[in-house]
């Protein structure tokens, strides 16, 4: 449910949109994760509420390939893990070449769990033991693979120690199945539905990351943060899991109208049971987390839409 300590804002006006607005595409990514329900489920919101605009939902690499999108005017919205926006606009990392300064946010929608999944009777049983092995570290492009990259390389891995395969969640899940490879990499909102099918048919094991690992990462990368994979989560999960999580950012280009982006922003958290009941990871859609979380400035029609709840904005969002 949506955080009951703002003061809600006033409803949903039917307000002409620009031309230019009125077809919105949604950056997602596979269909075996949760930006694709996530953002499906935005765009009915959209098509259910807000006059003069459609919306799509469209299937993508994920993070890095959606930040291009959004800065080539390729897509309006996007979703993307924080440390691919904040590396996007300030021209850090995989963007050291390419900064993207108009970069905004509209809200922090949830957070990813990075999560290392192999075989029950595999004798893979830390990140030290995918030496050797035949590891998916997530679809190119993805912030899959920036997070994997990330947590191997603070504690000591790269990718010269196994065998990296680069592929999507379900390619992943497929793969592991089959006997094909030997752990894989998602991050992604809990649960999601490629392990969850995973588990159905083959019993599973999820690698937890040591507290050293859990600070070697955070070190790394500042947006990473401590979380638990609750007991239950996957058939035959016994026992809750430590690993990391991100919080997931939905982006648009500073350009865009800014009676839009206070429309949108209204639209998700005055509305957030129904995006809810499309996928549980919406729980953590709140105007706490997302002031707490986003690492980049939101567009002005978003912080119009925080000031009327209340919110107190951070300087850091401000820009």
């Amino acid at each position: 449910m949506k955080t009951l300590k703002y003061a809600a804002a006033a409803s949903m006006l039917a307000v002409a949109l620009p031309a230019s607005a009125q077809q919105l595409s949604i950056a997602t990514g596979g269909t075996g994760g949760v930006y694709y329900p996530i953002g499906g489920g935005f765009a009915e919101m959209i098509n259910n509420h807000i006059e003069g605009a459609q919306a799509t939902a469209e299937v993508t690499g994920a993070s890095v390939e959606n930040m291009g999108l959004i800065m080539r005017g390729d897509a309006d919205l996007a979703l993307v893990l924080a440390d691919t926006a904040y590396q996007a606009y300030t021209g850090t990392g995989d963007f050291e070449s390419r900064q993207i300064e108009n970069t905004r946010a509209l809200a922090s929608v949830y957070p990813n769990a990075v999560q290392l999944v192999t075989l029950a009777d595999s004798d893979i049983q830390s990140i030290a033991d995918l030496a050797g092995k035949r590891v998916s570290v997530g679809a190119p492009g993805s912030g899959t693979e920036l997070n994997a990259r990330a947590l191997l390389e603070a504690n000591g891995v790269s990718y010269s120690d196994f065998t990296p395969q680069r592929l999507n969640f379900n390619e992943t899940a497929d793969a592991i199945r089959d006997g094909d490879i030997d752990a894989g990499f998602w991050s992604v909102g809990p649960p999601t539905s490629s392990i969850l099918n995973l588990a159905a048919t083959r019993d599973i094991r999820l690698i937890g990351f040591s507290d050293e690992e859990i600070a070697n990462a955070q070190e790394a990368e500042a947006v990473f943060a401590p979380y638990e994979l609750a007991a239950g989560m996957y058939d035959g999960m016994d026992e809750a899991v430590q690993t990391i999580g991100i919080p997931n950012v939905l982006v648009v280009n500073a350009d865009m109208d800014e009676e839009l982006a206070y429309q949108l922003t209204h639209l998700l958290f005055e509305n957030t049971d129904e995006l809810i009941a499309v996928h549980p990871a919406a729980n953590d859609t709140t105007v706490e987390f997302t002031m707490n979380s986003t690492p980049v400035p939101l567009h002005p029609g978003a912080i119009r839409y925080f000031e009327e709840v209340g919110a107190d904005i951070p300087d850091r969002l401000r820009q």
